[in-house]
């Protein structure tokens, strides 16, 4: 199955501490679905990393674009398929 590589760049910071819980729950949904593989914030605060499981680019884009992050503009979405070595 594919993966895919959501990377979140950090838009407001402010409103990114306000949406957080939000977005972790919807995670958290995705993950026990088996939806992810990987997830976390980049060291230096710039945002972060979601790699989605996803039959088809499509289906990943979907995911990432229903991330409360991205619906609230608090990050910028960019998704690239992922190959793992």
């Amino acid at each position: 199955m594919p993966y895919y590589a959501a990377i979140l760049h950090m838009l407001d910071k402010e409103k990114n501490l306000e949406v957080r819980p939000r977005h972790i729950e919807y995670l958290d949904k995705l993950d026990e679905k088996g939806k992810i593989f990987a997830r976390g914030p980049f060291s230096d605060e710039s945002g972060g990393l979601v790699v989605y499981i996803a039959d088809s680019y499509e289906e990943a884009l979907t995911l990432a674009e229903n991330d409360p992050h991205v619906v609230c503009e608090s990050r910028r979405l960019e998704l690239k398929e992922w190959k793992v070595v």
